[in-house]
């Protein structure tokens, strides 16, 4: 592995005090082959509460089955499922018949509630019969609700991740939809040495399986381990990524986990260097790392060293002397993540005006350093302007404040492009004048790309190819717009839009675009005709609230299994459609006047598997 470094500032002056960025960078030295590397032992633990039910589940099942034809046939994989309580329906075996497992996958159907503990342990014992030193050993955790039986306590949920991952069981946590729980997901990654991943809608859940199956089958060394030494009088003023981290003395030692081939590992410090009175080069501070890795199938510990130097010179040069931009963009976007999650504890604590100072504080220092002109930092400064917005007006909803973890999250710990600034919840359109007619104005339209919402230019005589610079809080993706003017970045990468956006609409519906409004509907208690088979099918909960019946002795028993609802509360439901095992969709539940109790309304429809 090649270990370099990169610092914000190539000279500084002479007598004078300075902070620098630095950025320490561990790559592969050489292409890993897929029938060279590593074996897997891989758990998939899948969850199929009633919430998975319908779109989610099925694209669960099918990213499964995509990640399991990737795999070697020497590759040890089993699947775990879970609702109110764990099963293994795939035992750990070789990967070789792979028709057999995805058969097996396909089988899997929604039920009840969200044993998150129950399931995730099962994977981890059936990871750990199968597990060597010479196998990678994995657990990815797919959850989209709340951990509601079993083992709930996030502080003992984060704890068995520490006590796994000793025993070296890693475990990577992947959220689907609106309702898990991101922060617990994040800290289980965290003390797990995984990953996380916020699986935004259905059809990405196929394109994350890829991405850390990707990282997986590249993975050329674990447990990396740097330990920074800074000379006697230079400081270490600040650790940008988020790593697990001790510091004794001076010194700090930080665990960067695994490397892929296929990204860089990167670890970021702001050092601060005192007035040095002798000009010439200066070293500040020695990089020490350590780590395992495969060589001839035998794990073996390598270690290596690395200086940090920089010149010394007089003030005239130092004037003469550029900052390093893209050490400067690099190390903005992560304090830019690392200020999205004091926002959002900020907002947590109600706390709304201040956390939206936060973020536009930080968006006039990007532009008074001209970072703007980067694309990405663009892009960057887009995102924190809606997210303020959304912030100080109190509309941080579930989906957002998970973009905004995510967002956090994969820059502090990943390199990879495809994982950075994804977020596809973002506003609309509908309160654009609606225009049915381009006059003089420039098309652009919105397209959601890998898990992003992108603005590009429809109008001839413009790159097709280039991101256009457009407000976030009205990108809809469909959408076509129409712009007065767009004009070309000051680097020649990508356009901004000037002057009025409008939205375009079909000749005739431009005034109903832009009154109608949605009018709430008065919701009777849910009633049906006939039986279960009668009711009309959906196959996605939308905004419904999804409703179970279950046996219990004699009896046939409905209970919501929507997160946020109490699936021990008995429901108000009809009983000439009850059947064991069926999934019902009704647009709203209420608690009963006495609070114990649940009571059905609206329109009943029955949910296909």
């Amino acid at each position: 592995m090649k270990a370099n470094y990169s610092l914000s500032h190539s000279l500084i002056a002479i007598d004078t005090e300075a902070t620098l960025d630095l950025i320490l960078n561990f790559n592969a030295e050489e292409q890993v082959q897929t029938s060279n590397r590593r074996s897997l032992n891989l758990s998939l633990v899948i969850d199929r509460s009633g919430s998975m039910g319908g779109k989610p589940l099925r694209y669960a099942i099918k990213a499964a089955q995509k990640l399991v034809e990737s795999l070697n046939p020497d590759d040890i994989v089993s699947v775990v499922i879970y609702d109110d309580t764990p099963e293994t329906i795939l035992p750990p075996q070789t990967a070789a018949d792979k028709a057999k497992i995805s058969t097996q996958i396909n089988r899997i159907r929604a039920g009840g509630c969200t044993n998150l503990s129950g399931g995730w342990l099962m994977g981890c014992e059936c990871v750990k019969s199968q597990q060597t030193e010479e196998r990678l050993n994995r657990v990815l955790l797919l959850t989209d609700g709340q951990a509601n039986m079993g083992i709930t306590n996030p502080q003992a949920l984060t704890k068995t991740a520490k006590q796994q991952a000793e025993q070296g069981i890693i475990t990577t946590t992947l959220g689907f939809g609106t309702n898990f729980n991101e922060d617990l997901l994040i800290d289980i990654a965290d003390a797990a040495g995984g990953n996380f991943y916020f699986i935004q809608s259905p059809d990405d859940a196929v394109d994350v399986y890829r991405i850390e199956l990707e990282s997986l089958t590249s993975v050329v060394a674990e447990n990396l381990t740097v330990t920074i030494r800074p000379e006697a009088s230079v400081q270490i003023s600040e650790v940008l990524n988020k790593y697990q981290s001790t510091t004794q003395g001076k010194a700090s030692e930080i665990l960067l986990g695994d490397v892929y081939q296929i990204e860089a590992k990167q670890l970021a410090l702001q050092l601060l260097i005192p007035p040095q009175k002798n000009p010439g080069l200066l070293t500040i501070a020695t990089i020490e790392y350590q780590y395992q890795t495969n060589i001839d199938d035998n794990i073996q510990q390598i270690s290596g060293q690395v200086p940090i130097t920089i010149t010394v010179g007089s003030a005239e040069e130092a004037s003469r002397t550029e900052a390093d931009m893209s050490i400067l963009e690099q190390t903005s976007q992560l304090r830019i993540a690392r200020l999205k999650n004091e926002a959002i504890a900020m907002a947590d604590r109600g706390q709304y005006k201040e956390a939206a100072e936060v973020l536009r504080s930080q968006v006039d220092e990007l532009k008074s350093k001209l970072l703007n002109e980067i694309f990405e930092v663009a892009e960057e400064i887009a995102q924190l302007e809606y997210y303020a917005q959304r912030i100080e007006n109190r509309k941080l909803d579930s989906a957002s404040r998970k973009e905004m973890r995510d967002q956090s999250y994969q820059s502090l710990n990943r390199s990879r492009d495809d994982l950075k600034l994804r977020g596809s919840t973002a506003g609309n359109a509908d309160s654009l004048e609606a225009v049915s007619t381009t006059e003089s104005g420039v098309l652009v339209k919105c397209f959601r790309e890998g898990g992003k919402l992108r603005v590009r230019v429809i109008s001839e005589g413009y790159n097709s190819e280039f991101n256009v610079q457009f407000p976030r809080g009205i990108r809809q993706e469909g959408v076509t717009y129409v712009v007065d003017e767009i004009k070309l970045s000051a680097n020649g990468s990508f356009y901004r839009v000037s002057g009025k956006i409008r939205r375009l609409v079909e000749p005739g519906k431009e005034k109903a675009a832009t009154t109608e409004k949605a009018k709430s509907q008065k919701l009777a208690a849910a009633k049906a005709t006939g039986g279960w088979e009668d009711l009309e099918t959906v196959d996605t909960v939308v905004d419904g609230v999804l409703i179970q019946c279950i046996k219990e002795k004699s009896k046939l028993r409905a209970r919501v299994v929507s997160d946020g609802y109490n699936p021990d509360f008995n429901i108000r439901f009809p009983r000439n459609i009850r059947a064991e095992g069926i999934l019902y969709v009704v647009d709203e539940v209420r608690q009963s006047a006495d609070g114990k109790s649940y009571i059905s309304y609206g329109k009943i429809r029955r949910l296909l598997q």
